[in-house]
């Protein structure tokens, strides 16, 4: 089936407009970031969303959703004009607000009215979005923010590839760690390692610079390149060279 030539060498900023916003002060400890898009397709386009270790919740068409972590990529269509105001919260900080472990909602789309309230009747843009959420702010929470500092340190450090190393550094056993990853983040620590470390792979085919496939995947814990393409499949529904035609 040829692809659709709309998800191809960047074409979709033809079609689609996309802006992100930090949180204000009082909300930066929950909130990683706003991200407001709008787009204009004429046909059906099936736009295809990796997944991050981030609770949203997203304002829509007078409505307002709770997504929980996505374990697997998924795909969300887009048609006519429309637009949406995206929340993500900072991974391991959503705890405080749902009142349960995030492993609740893992891999779920759900009504976030029982948690938030009603959404408000005015179409939402970041300050009447930060107002919504003011209204229920939770107590700060320390074990939230120690998971959000451990999942940071994931993203931002290529040397942490295995489970066992990070919960040594943590003082705790891996079944501790694993636990207090569902209890907090929604999915386990591994996956949240591998999320990251491929997140590289896709800046590497977004840069357009050859490099040696063998090399990175054993720079990035794989035992070798056919194990490192493998998982790529796994979380993105297709191969590296497949994806990288989208830039």
């Amino acid at each position: 089936m040829p692809r659709d030539p709309r998800e191809l060498g960047g074409a979709w900023t033809r079609y689609q407009r996309l802006a992100f916003a930090a949180p204000s002060a009082d909300l930066a400890p929950w909130v990683q970031g706003y991200r407001i898009v709008s787009w204009d397709y004429a046909e059906p386009y099936r736009q295809k969303l990796v997944p991050y270790p981030h609770v949203n919740l997203t304002f829509r068409g007078g409505g307002v959703q709770l997504h929980g972590v996505w374990s697997v990529h998924r795909v969300r269509v887009l048609v006519g004009r429309e637009g949406m105001l995206a929340v993500a919260f900072r991974p391991g900080c959503f705890r405080p607000f749902l009142g349960a472990s995030v492993a609740t909602i893992t891999d779920r789309t759900v009504d976030a009215e029982p948690v938030f309230g009603p959404v408000p009747p005015e179409p939402p843009d970041v300050p009447a979005v930060e107002d919504y959420l003011r209204r229920v702010l939770p107590e700060p929470d320390p074990r939230a923010t120690e998971v959000a500092e451990v999942v940071a340190a994931i993203a931002a450090r290529r040397d942490i590839t295995r489970v066992d190393a990070l919960a040594r550094e943590c003082g705790t056993s891996v079944r501790g760690l694993q636990r207090r990853f569902a209890e907090y983040v929604g999915i386990g620590p591994k996956w949240v390692i591998r999320r990251y470390r491929l997140h590289e792979v896709t800046e590497r085919l977004a840069a357009g610079v050859p490099f040696d496939w063998a090399e990175l995947a054993a720079d990035l814990g794989y035992v070798d390149q056919p194990h490192l393409i493998r998982d790529f499949r796994q979380l993105f529904g297709e191969s590296p060279t497949h994806y990288a035609q989208r830039y």
